[in-house]
């Protein structure tokens, strides 16, 4: 089940039905990481009753390949591509070695392209689902982009996903943009995946997972046992910091790598305190050499904002990923500096507890102070 999406599950639906009446049709689906793009087209996949369901992916390894997308797709319909007119099956009887570069040999592609996904001389109908668009190669995209612009008969229904912003430009298509989820959805998916999680455990991860809905399902699933109820959960980092999945990295090391070093250190600072509260970010990023400008690139760049002088990850999973990506001194170095900001005596639980995640090696003192801290919780409980 698909937790508020029903709107975009009812427009595929519609898509679906269209298709099955001869008509074709494309939507494009952006989001950040973990809004459950690839999601809805595993929903379309398995809706597309009689149609015949053709899927590829970008690759990001392939991104600078002319046509490797393109080739993907037609090793999937081969059959299709021998129905066709000569002059269209040889433009595309191997596009990675065309040699296509000006523009009317790319309208060439992009109408053979057109025909192979209207079904000239073929019976059935398509649903062409392309996922991690973003990635697709420039001349792959843009002859695809070009026949979905021009789909009508055939009954195609065809379908991109891709990330936000200008990682896939789609202009002229219809699209829907994936948001967060709202609060009874994001509860609603939350309770289903993991049931067994302590009440303010739970409220924790609805706030940090902030309605991404992979974030709802692999962050309560890193937790171990005693953590799920409560035991030894992490008062301020982010949560299942040392399982992270490996996989999402990628995602955003890009995203990260290319900011000053400064801007990176606040980032870290950011990650590794849930209040992101800027007077604390900004003392505690002195100390590692950065001030409050080092953020304007973080924000033109679309990873945070800056909301009642709080800093806020656009996406939870990126806090998360900064953290898991940072070595060993660096948290370090970022814990000493948020418990040095974190001063007053009101807040001696958190600077107790960044202490104690900076250090590297047995403190008496430190232990002592958490032991301080412990009993001043049980004695507010």
């Amino acid at each position: 089940m698909l937790y508020g999406r029903e709107p975009e599950q009812a427009l595929i639906d519609r898509m679906l039905a269209d298709g099955r009446a001869g008509l074709s049709g494309s939507l494009v689906l952006s989001g950040d990481v973990g809004t459950g793009k690839s999601a809805l087209l595993a929903f379309a996949a398995d809706r597309a009753s009689g149609a015949r369901v053709v899927r590829v992916a970008g690759v990001e390894a392939e991104a600078r390949l002319p046509f490797a997308g393109l080739h993907l797709l037609l090793r999937s319909v081969a059959d299709r591509v021998e129905a066709l007119p000569a002059s269209q099956r040889e433009v595309l009887r191997d596009p990675l070695g065309t040699g296509v570069s000006g523009p009317e040999e790319c309208v060439r592609v992009g109408l053979a392209v057109l025909a192979l996904l209207s079904g000239t001389g073929c019976d059935g109908r398509l649903a062409v689902l392309i996922d991690d668009a973003q990635w697709l190669d420039g001349p792959s995209a843009e002859a695809l982009l070009f026949a979905a612009r021009r789909l009508e008969a055939g009954g195609t229904t065809m379908i991109f996903a891709g990330r936000g912003g200008d990682g896939f430009p789609a202009q002229g298509l219809p699209s829907r943009v994936l948001g967060p989820l709202d609060a009874e959805a994001a509860a609603g998916l939350l309770d289903e995946r993991h049931p067994d999680l302590s009440p303010w455990v739970r409220e924790r991860l609805l706030r940090e997972a902030a309605g991404n809905p992979a974030a709802l399902v692999a962050l309560p699933a890193a937790l171990t046992d005693r953590e799920r109820t409560g035991g030894l959960f992490p008062p301020a980092g982010p949560v299942g910091l040392d399982r992270f999945p490996a996989e999402w990295r990628g995602a955003f090391d890009a995203q990260v790598a290319g900011l000053p070093a400064a801007t990176r250190a606040l980032l870290l600072l950011a990650a590794l305190d849930d209040r992101g509260e800027l007077g604390v970010l900004v003392c505690a990023g002195r100390r590692l050499g950065a001030s409050v400008g080092d953020l304007e690139a973080a924000e033109q760049g679309g990873l945070i904002e800056v909301r009642d002088r709080r800093l806020v990850f656009r996406n939870p999973l990126l806090r998360a990923a900064i953290a898991a990506a940072s070595s060993l001194p660096r948290r370090s170095a970022a814990h000493e500096a948020l418990a040095a900001a974190y001063g007053d005596e009101r807040d001696a639980e958190r600077r107790a507890w960044h202490l104690a995640a900076g250090a590297v090696e047995a403190d008496e003192e430190l232990a002592a102070a958490l032991a301080r801290t412990a009993g001043r919780a049980r004695a507010s409980a």
